[in-house]
Parts: structure tokens; sequence; C-alpha cells
């Protein structure tokens, strides 16, 4: 309802409609992850996840640039974006498109491969056995 001010301006009210919340994609991956208790943060067009300090992962299922939707792992400090036992262990890992150079730290297991479940869940195996490939502190939590 419209009110008047002292000087004479109407003012109204206006009542934003809220967005719709977004479900976290591959929740499956939480589920797996779950005795690290992992935390959940939206961060660009997805979903962060992190073990205490340690950036481990996010997920994304995205309208905007859909060839880069599933999961992007974040590499440690020490390994390099060409190691080949990250092509053996994830054979259609790639960077990604919408990040372009900018950081080469982040690859994508994308979503629409045909073993994607597979290899997220071998991903989560390899984050609880701690390895040393997988997860960083982000400058951010330092």
């Amino acid at each position: 309802m419209p009110t008047q001010s002292c000087f004479g301006i109407i003012l109204v009210n206006m009542v934003r409609a809220s967005k719709p919340r977004v479900s976290v994609p591959h929740s499956f991956v939480l589920e797996a992850l779950a005795p690290l208790h992992p935390e959940v943060q939206r961060m660009f067009s997805g979903f962060a996840v992190y073990s205490s300090d340690r950036l481990l992962m996010m997920l994304r299922q995205h309208v905007k640039s859909p060839q880069d939707n599933g999961i992007w792992l974040v590499l440690s400090e020490d390994t390099d974006p060409a190691d080949e036992s990250l092509r053996r262990d994830f054979p259609p890992i790639r960077r990604i498109e919408l990040l372009r150079s900018k950081i080469s730290h982040w690859l994508l297991l994308p979503s629409d491969d045909a073993d994607f479940e597979r290899l997220a869940l071998h991903a989560c195996d390899l984050i609880l056995r701690r390895d040393s490939r997988l997860g960083r502190i982000p400058q951010s939590r330092r």
C-alpha cells in the first residue's frame, strides 16, 4: 500500500518475490563424504564442498554453460593439473571452460559422462582416504 512522506513523495512498499531455492545437485556425493561432515556453501553457479577449512570440490548443474556441469575437483597446491595419475583415475577429467585458463587447479568430472556416478564416488573414496592430490585450503580460509 502506498504511503506519503512528509515531502509529498509517494513511497511504495515493493515486495520482492524470493528466488526459488535451488537444491544441491549430485547429493549422493555429500552422502559419500558424510564421515567428513562436509559443509556446503553457494559458490559461483554451484555449491562448494568443504571439510574443515579444505575446499574439496564444487557441485554444479546449471542451465548456463551446461558443458561445465558435474563435479569441479579442486587439486592440492602440489598437484600438477596435467598429472597422468589423474587421467588414469578419471579418464574424462578436463579443464573447466568457464574458468578458461584463469584457474588451472580445478578440473571437471562432467556429469554427462556415462561413468559419472562411479567416478564421482571414486573421487569421494580418494578424498576419504586423504589422497594428497585432492583438496586445498583457499586463501580466504587461511
